[in-house]
């Protein structure tokens, strides 16, 4: 993808962009009930957003839940632009980010069915799954530096 840009959120529009791919990921596409999909922590993540060109085709944030160890949520890719190396370049960026910050560590709770994603990008499964907004997950976890 020749326009592909990724970019932490750092003007209102950006992160309404953000939480629109969002809302069409995970209410809309797969059923999440809108009260659980925003939270508090929305206040305080840094949150990406991809861009093709103009048009918002990813999100994810991330946030720090314990000393020195990153918490990636919310990584979501429109349907029309999955397999297009949108997943992995917003989590390069975010990664990044988190090392920039001093972050030696990173944790998710990946749907069950995007586990391989992640294992690729050398995250590995951590306990048995469970389930999160009525989707099975898994906790991976991934050093950094």
């Amino acid at each position: 993808m020749d326009d592909l840009e990724v970019r932490a959120a750092e003007t209102d529009r950006e992160r309404d962009d953000a939480f629109a791919v969002r809302r069409t990921v995970f209410v809309e596409e797969q059923g999440v009930d809108e009260e659980l999909e925003y939270d508090d922590h929305d206040e305080t993540a840094v949150h990406f957003v991809a861009y093709d060109g103009a048009e918002p085709v990813g999100a994810a944030r991330l946030r720090e839940s314990e000393a020195g160890v990153g918490k990636v949520e919310r990584v979501a890719v429109l349907e029309s632009h999955r397999e297009d190396g949108v997943g992995r370049a917003l989590m390069d960026a975010l990664e990044q980010r988190a090392i920039d910050a001093g972050v030696t560590a990173l944790k998710l709770h990946s749907q069950t069915r995007a586990a391989g994603f992640y294992r690729r990008l050398g995250y590995e499964r951590h306990g048995e799954e469970f389930e999160e907004a009525g989707i099975p997950h898994v906790e991976m976890r991934k050093t950094i530096d």
